[in-house]
C-alpha cells in the first residue's frame, strides 16, 4: 500500500483515494489549504475525512484505494466526511471471493534473530515462567483469588525464577447447555489455555465438585492426579474439589491449594531461560481503540514486524472475524491453497450466522470512540485492521478456542472484543501479544506480555507510562514504516527474553479473561 502525504497537514493513503485524515492535532480549522484545489470549509478534528474533491450523493467514498460507503448526501470539496454522511455498503458476498489466487511475494529467510525463553518437554517456548490456577466453574472464583494472593504473599518470595501465580477465573462451568454444540467452544477455550506454554505443563485446576465442567475434562490430555487431603498427599497432585469431604471449612480448603501450589512452585523454578531461536516466537496481533491512524501507522507497522516474524520461521495470528469480514476479499486470494481460503470464508459465515441469530449486524462495530478517532464504519475499520496481517500467506485458519497447528501466518478466527480476543489467542498458544490503540487503553494480560503500539504521537505522550511503542512517528515523517517494523520486531525480542518489561506487566495492570460462549445459558 503506496503512502502519499500531501503535505503535513493530511494524509492521503492512495492516489485514489477522495478522502485524506487530518495529522495535526486540534485538528483543522475552516479555510485552512490543504493543497492547490482544496481548502477545508468547516473545522475537522484529528484523525478525521476531509473530501480532497467534491462527492456526488450516492457516488463512493474512497479510502485505502477501497469503496468505504457512499455518500448520504452530496460532500463539497474541503467539508467534513464522518459517520452522519456515510452509507455503509454491502459487505463482500462470500460465494465469490477468489481463493489463493496470489502469488506469495518473494521473502528471503531471516536468520541468526534469538530470544531468551523457558523451553518445555513438548518443544514449546515460554517468555514467562507462571504457575497458572485455572477454575472449572465460577463458583470458586473468589476463593482462588484469595489463594493468589495468599501465594504471591507467602511463597512467591522463596521461588525467584517463577514470575508470578496468575489465577485464570472465568464465567464458565455451570448453569450452561454444556452438551449443546456450540458450547464445544468455551471448553476448549478453557482446555487450550492450560496448555499455554508459559504455564510450563504445571498447570492447578481448582473445582467445587459439583459443576457440570468437570476438572478432569480440562487435563483430559495429561494425567488427572486428585489432591488429598492427607500427610501422603501425592506431591504431582494437580486437581482440588472444595467439596472433598476432607475439608474442615475454608481454612482446611486454602491450605490444601497452598500445599498443592508449593509444589508445583518447586518444579517451575527449575526452569531456566535459555537461547531459542525467532522461529519459536508465537505471536498474537490485536487492536484495539482505534482511530483513523491505525491503518496508516500502528497497523503497517506491525504488519511489516509481522512479515519479518514470519521470514524468521515463527508463528503469528491475526484475529477479529468482524473487523476482517469487509476485508475479506483482500485476505483469500492470500491463501496459501484453496482449502485455507475456504476455511476463511466458512469462518466469515459462520460469523454472519451467529449474528443473524442475535438480531444483530456488523453495524453494531465500531464504537463510539473508534468514530470520534475518525472512523465512520467498520468497513474502513476493517481495511485499517487487516494491514497487521502483513504480506505473508495465510497458511491455516483456526476456530475459536483452537490451537495453532502451523508456523507462519494463521487466521484465528475470535469476536473483535478485546478481552475475548486476547482469551481466545492465549488458548491458541500466543507467547507475546501486541496491541495498537489510537484511543488509549490500559489493557493487559498476566499469563503473557502484552507489548503496545500507539497509533499517534499525542496519545504516546499523553500516556508514556502504559505506551511501549509510538508508531505516530510514521504520521509526523520521523519514523518509517519499515524502521518501526523493524524497531518492533526487536522489542518484541527483548520483551519475551525478559531484557524489557511490557508496561502492562511493570504496572501490573491485567484484565480477566473473558470466555466466547455462543452456546445456550440454562
Amino acid at each position: 500500500m503506496t503512502h502519499v502525504t500531501t503535505n503535513s497537514r493530511v494524509i492521503q493513503v492512495h492516489p485514489s483515494d477522495n478522502v485524506a485524515i487530518v495529522i495535526e492535532h486540534g485538528g483543522l480549522e475552516a479555510g485552512v489549504t490543504i493543497n492547490d484545489e482544496c481548502t477545508t470549509t468547516m473545522p475537522i478534528p484529528q484523525g478525521h475525512k476531509v473530501a480532497l474533491k467534491p462527492i456526488a450523493e450516492n457516488d463512493s467514498i474512497v479510502r485505502y484505494g477501497e469503496v468505504i460507503g457512499t455518500a448520504l448526501v452530496a460532500i463539497e470539496r474541503g467539508a467534513h466526511v464522518n459517520e452522519n454522511n456515510v452509507q455503509l455498503p454491502t459487505a463482500p458476498a462470500l460465494e465469490e471471493l477468489p481463493l489463493a489466487t496470489r502469488q506469495p511475494p518473494e521473502q528471503a529467510p531471516l536468520e541468526g534473530y534469538t530470544f531468551e525463553g523457558f523451553r518445555n518437554p513438548d518443544g514449546s517456548v515460554g517468555t514467562k515462567n507462571v504457575l497458572g490456577i485455572t477454575t472449572s466453574v465460577q463458583c470458586v472464583a473468589g476463593t482462588v483469588e484469595y489463594v493468589v494472593g495468599r501465594i504471591k504473599r507467602e511463597l512467591l518470595p522463596r521461588f525467584p525464577n517463577v514470575d508470578d501465580v496468575v489465577g485464570l477465573n472465568h464465567s464458565y462451568g455451570c448453569g450452561v447447555a454444556i452438551n449443546a454444540p456450540a458450547a464445544v467452544v468455551p471448553i476448549r477455550t478453557l482446555k487450550n489455555i492450560a496448555l499455554n506454554p508459559n504455564f510450563g505443563n504445571e498447570i492447578m485446576v481448582i473445582g467445587l465438585g459439583c459443576e457440570k465442567l468437570q476438572p478432569s475434562t480440562l487435563l483430559e490430555d495429561r494425567p488427572v492426579k486428585i489432591y488429598e487431603n492427607t500427610e501422603a498427599a501425592d506431591p504431582d497432585a494437580n486437581v482440588l474439589s472444595l467439596q472433598d469431604e476432607s475439608f474442615e471449612g475454608f481454612g482446611d480448603m486454602v491450605e490444601g491449594i497452598l500445599a498443592m501450589a508449593e509444589r508445583h512452585l518447586e518444579r517451575l523454578n527449575q526452569r531456566q531461560r535459555e537461547t531459542c531461536p525467532a522461529s519459536e516466537l508465537v505471536v498474537g496481533m490485536q487492536c484495539g481503540g482505534s482511530d483513523a491512524f491505525s491503518g496508516v501507522t500502528a497497523n503497517p507497522a506491525v504488519g511489516f514486524a509481522t512479515d519479518l516474524i514470519v521470514r524468521a520461521g515463527g508463528s503469528v495470528m491475526f484475529s477479529e472475524v468482524t473487523e476482517v469480514r469487509d476485508a475479506i476479499h483482500l485476505l483469500t486470494p492470500r491463501a496459501i491453497d484453496r482449502e485455507v481460503g475456504q476455511a476463511l470464508i466458512d469462518q466469515m459465515a459462520w460469523y454472519d450466522d451467529y449474528l443473524m441469530q442475535g438480531q444483530a449486524d456488523r453495524s453494531a462495530n465500531p464504537s463510539p470512540g473508534n468514530k470520534k478517532g475518525g472512523l465512520s464504519n467498520v468497513v474502513e475499520k476493517a481495511l485499517g485492521s487487516v494491514i497487521k496481517s502483513g504480506n505473508s500467506p495465510i497458511v491455516d485458519v483456526i476456530g475459536p478456542g483452537e490451537r495453532l497447528r502451523r508456523k507462519g501466518l494463521t487466521f484465528a478466527a475470535t469476536p473483535a472484543s478485546d478481552f475475548i480476543c486476547g482469551t481466545l489467542q492465549l488458548a491458541a498458544g500466543m507467547n507475546l501479544q501486541v496491541f495498537t490503540t489510537g484511543r488509549g487503553t490500559p489493557y493487559g494480560l498476566a499469563m503473557v506480555p502484552v507489548l503496545k503500539v500507539a497509533t499517534n504521537s499525542y496519545l504516546a505522550k499523553r500516556w508514556h507510562d502504559i505506551i511501549d511503542l509510538d508508531a505516530g512517528r510514521i504520521a509526523t515523517g520521523e519514523a518509517s514504516i519499515e524502521g518501526l517494523g523493524w524497531e518492533l520486531f526487536h522489542l518484541i525480542l527483548d520483551i519475551a527474553s525478559g531484557r524489557k518489561q511490557a508496561s502492562a506487566d511493570r504496572l501490573g495492570i491485567h484484565n480477566d479473561l473473558v470466555l466466547f460462549n455462543p452456546a445456550p445459558v440454562t
